[in-house]
């Protein structure tokens, strides 16, 4: 116990920032993804082509492999105008993936939602952001919640990449104390932390698909 008390604040520092990239992370993604995916189903194609592109390309590779491309390559590119710090690099490599994946999710959404509901907006005149916004968009949260909920529970545990660009986050502290003390212990700390940190985020989603549950 001693020892834990010991290394527990080092643990708790790595997941301070586990929780920044993992919230930054939603904040920046949700957004763009459901905006990637009204792209996605609109009628323009060379916006399609480019964005189905875009989505392959993220979704096809990687996220490891694009931490480390977004850190070590883009330097490369143009003489060092693409440098990003150790930090914005990971939050923009995980949002540009993450976007991806909601997009997808939103995509399939917005194209499960009956055209009667588009044709019944032109009826009563509402434009077409008013239509996504107050007819669209609450039914569409209501058939993606669970698919969401999926990649919330992936993002918190894919956070730990972020050690392979230097990051001081929840599963390298742990890395760091193993290493020193000769121990598994702390690698079993930070099991549990991640054991309670799913959980909770999993009793917050399943709040959310209850209050959604009314709309049927």
């Amino acid at each position: 116990m001693h020892y834990i008390l010991q290394i527990l604040p080092s643990l708790l520092g790595g997941a301070k920032l586990t929780l920044e990239i993992f919230f930054w992370t939603l904040v920046g993604s949700l957004p763009l993804g459901l905006i990637v995916g009204l792209g996605l189903t609109s009628h323009f194609k060379p916006l399609k082509a480019i964005l189905h592109f875009y989505v392959w390309l993220m979704r096809g590779t990687p996220l490891l492999l694009q931490l480390i491309f977004v850190f070590y390559g883009l330097p490369l590119i143009g003489n060092g105008i693409f440098t990003l710090q150790r930090y914005d690099a990971a939050l923009f490599a995980f949002i540009l993936n993450y976007t991806a994946y909601f997009a997808e999710i939103f995509r399939g959404g917005l194209q499960s939602i009956p055209k009667g509901q588009y044709e019944s907006a032109k009826v009563l005149r509402l434009s077409y952001w008013q239509t996504i916004r107050k007819i669209v968009t609450p039914q569409v949260v209501k058939i993606v919640l669970p698919s969401i909920g999926n990649e919330v529970i992936n993002l918190i545990k894919d956070s730990s990449l972020v050690y392979v660009i230097g990051l001081g986050d929840l599963l390298r502290a742990g890395n760091v104390a193993t290493s020193r003390d000769v121990t598994l212990i702390p690698l079993v700390l930070v099991g549990i932390i991640y054991l309670l940190l799913t959980a909770v985020l999993t009793f917050v989603l399943r709040k959310f698909e209850r209050h959604y549950s009314y709309w049927k």
